[in-house]
């Protein structure tokens, strides 16, 4: 009787030591994965931070495209060909006369 007692008691101390080894593993296996999502969580906020930039570069570009092409509409037009031969170059029509001021 008294040995099937300490074998009864062996075992629940065992049962208890197992139960307690299956929580810590539980346990730990929780921070693990805890651990884990919050890095997942900085990565992500990352890079929704990235793609907002890259959007409002996009943005600026797309506005700068737009720019480019109406200066380059502009380029071709007789008036501004004229000016810029008139200012930058200096050159005028064969029957016009340039009056000057002095300084």
């Amino acid at each position: 009787m008294a040995r099937k007692r300490r074998i009864a008691y062996r075992k629940k101390q065992q049962n208890r030591f197992s139960m307690f080894l299956a929580t810590l593993v539980v346990v730990m296996i929780l921070v693990l994965v805890g651990v884990q999502s919050a890095e997942l969580r900085d990565k992500i906020d990352s890079k929704r931070a990235e793609a907002a930039q890259l959007d409002e570069e996009i943005a600026a570009e797309e506005t700068r495209a737009l720019e480019i092409e109406a200066l380059g509409k502009e380029v071709q037009t007789k008036g501004y060909i004229e000016n810029v031969a008139r200012e930058k170059l200096g050159l005028v029509y064969e029957d016009e006369i340039l009056f000057k001021q002095d300084k």
